[in-house]
């Protein structure tokens, strides 16, 4: 989701906020607010040492994940940092946020830059659509005609062999999930869902992330989505087939949400690992993860642009993610993540100008690094991870998604608005699954009388049950139909899981071999500098061009090729 800057207001916005490293780096004698910050034990050290050390520098538990060893910690000491960093029962820091604000800088990026990045790919395409009109064949759903992505992968005709089985879960860390949406509550499993996330409200000078609080304790119920990102991914991989709207790929399999990500779209570190122990504790089959861990794009452990705590809070995203991963791949559950939407070769040096892409500390704003392959985007970088790059309905890369030779590791459709004739935008080239209702009101997307009143959002109605979809383009919208496959595969395929009675199981390493072995295999394009034109609603044209490399056992677009529902399961 929060991946790419692709308007030149964006530009020039991140241009105007640009801070030299000397200015994003915070001192201890800066004034001391209650601050949050995740503390990384050292693999095999005492936990109460750890403890002693954290309270000794006037650090306050909040809790630990006591899995991976990383607590949660508050303080009013300026100096915490300073004191804890060197203890020998600790591995890592990382600062967290001010508690009870939303700083004016960190306002500035979430409410402009930060809405621009996390929101332009997926919702390209808006302006000057044509609307849509339901399918009309009587055998599938009702909105069917309009996936093509479906079409892409043969998941109806990988139907006729496996539509999923109950007992396989499918974990989406996510902003949520509207688990009331018609399209998606016959297969949401409200019991084992859960939300590990915060919201950061308003604050006494007006300033916002999240918004004002929905509930007093400011943790939604694990059935709400109130970005909208969450539920579009969770239709796109189970919506079932119930004569309304659309289908997913895998429509019996249950949906499970693991929130991680807050209202705003930020996804930060204690809520990811939380996240992902529980998925592993539950016996979650396979989950989606469409984001990175805030607030560093990527992750350096050295890089020379970073200050000293920066290097060390992002080599805490790092060995904590990673730990977090092998407790959940340990446990039987396949990790699925995507490639993201930056459109760079992440096997080359590239340049970040987005990160700290959330800042708690006043002045501190993003600047221009230099970002050699070694640093890392977690989770989607991370061991035992299973990378998905986009394609759109010609199959060519789509023009935003990342891409590299040993990055991706196979490819799906989530759609390219400019994958037309004439490189114009159509919003039917992006892809359509679930939308909450209450957003949609929220926005002005549909009228008093429940009708759409944009060409981006369609509704559909089986009797008096009526639900609400939306156009998305993005790898956010590309793994999860790479998820559904290798749901269909775990239901196939799978054993009773006896850690978790009445539920299924399978080697994510099995799940991976079969997800990559079916995978269609699609060649680099010729020649392999690609170059993509858009022609913009505003009157100009952008031009870029990505290079392919790779041979017949893999390339950096399409990794071992796009996934097969139909190969997977239908032998």
């Amino acid at each position: 989701m929060k991946r790419v800057i692709v308007v030149a207001a964006a530009a020039a916005l991140a241009a105007a906020t640009l801070a030299s490293p000397a200015q994003a780096v915070r001192t201890a004698a800066e004034p001391a607010a209650e601050t949050e910050y995740v503390v990384l034990y050292k693999e095999g050290a005492n936990a109460a040492d750890a403890q002693k050390a954290i309270e000794a520098a006037g650090g306050s538990i909040v809790k630990v994940n006591t899995a991976v060893g990383l607590a949660t910690v508050t303080t009013t000491n300026s100096g915490f940092f300073a004191a804890v960093k060197d203890n020998s029962a600790i591995e890592g820091v990382a600062r967290n946020r001010v508690i009870g604000t939303a700083p004016k800088a960190a306002r500035v990026q979430a409410g402009a830059a930060k809405a621009i990045q996390a929101k332009a790919v997926e919702k390209e395409g808006r302006a000057g659509a044509t609307p849509v009109k339901r399918g009309k064949n009587p055998k599938a759903e009702p909105l069917s005609d309009l996936q093509w992505d479906m079409q892409q992968i043969h998941a109806n005709e990988a139907h006729k062999y496996e539509t999923g089985d109950k007992r396989v879960l499918v974990g989406v860390l996510d902003t949520g999930v509207d688990g009331s949406h018609p399209d998606i509550a016959p297969n949401f499993n409200r019991a084992l869902s859960r939300n590990f996330t915060v919201d950061i409200p308003t604050d006494a000078n007006g300033d916002t992330v999240d918004g004002p609080c929905e509930v007093a304790s400011c943790v939604d119920p694990a059935d709400v989505d109130d970005d909208g990102h969450g539920t579009h991914v969770a239709s796109s991989i189970a919506s079932p087939v119930n004569r309304l709207g659309v289908s997913g790929v895998a429509p019996n399999v249950s949906i499970v949400n693991i929130r991680a990500g807050q209202d705003s779209g930020y996804f930060f570190l204690q809520p990811t690992v939380d996240a992902l122990t529980y998925a592993g504790d539950i016996g979650i089959d396979v989950v989606n993860m469409s984001y990175y861990v805030d607030p560093w794009l990527f992750n350096c452990v050295d890089n020379p642009a970073d200050s000293p705590e920066s290097q060390l809070e992002q080599a805490t995203i790092i060995r904590a993610t990673q730990r977090a991963l092998d407790y959940a791949h340990n446990r039987g559950v396949t990790l699925i993540s995507a490639a993201g939407n930056e459109a760079m070769d992440y096997t080359k040096t590239n340049t970040d100008t987005s990160s700290p892409d959330f800042v708690s500390v006043p002045g501190q704003a993003p600047y221009s690094r230099t970002i050699p392959p070694s640093c890392k985007s977690m989770p989607g970088e991370g061991d035992h991870v299973i990378s998905v790059s986009s394609t759109g309905i010609s199959k060519r890369k789509a023009y935003y998604s990342n891409y590299g030779d040993g990055f991706v590791d196979v490819a799906s459709p989530g759609g390219d608005v400019y994958d037309t004739s004439d490189n114009t935008r159509d919003i039917t080239k992006a892809t359509l699954s679930a939308y909450p209702k209450s957003l949609a009101v929220a926005n002005g997307e549909i009228d008093e009388n429940g009708e759409p009143t944009v060409p981006y959002v369609v509704k559909d109605c089986n009797g008096s049950v009526c639900g609400y979809y939306q156009y998305l383009q993005g790898t956010s919208m590309a793994s999860p139909r790479a998820v559904g496959v290798a749901a269909l595969i775990v239901s196939k395929y799978g054993r009773p899981d006896h850690r978790h009675p009445g539920g299924l199981t399978m080697d994510p390493a099995a799940v991976e071999r079969i997800l990559k072995g079916t995978a269609t295999p699609t060649p680099c394009p010729t020649p392999a500098a690609f170059t993509y034109t858009r022609h913009l609603p505003a009157g100009s044209t952008v031009t870029a061009t990505h290079t392919c490399e790779g041979g017949g056992a893999g390339n950096g677009f399409y990794g071992r090729g796009i996934v097969d529902a139909l190969r997977a399961v239908g032998r």
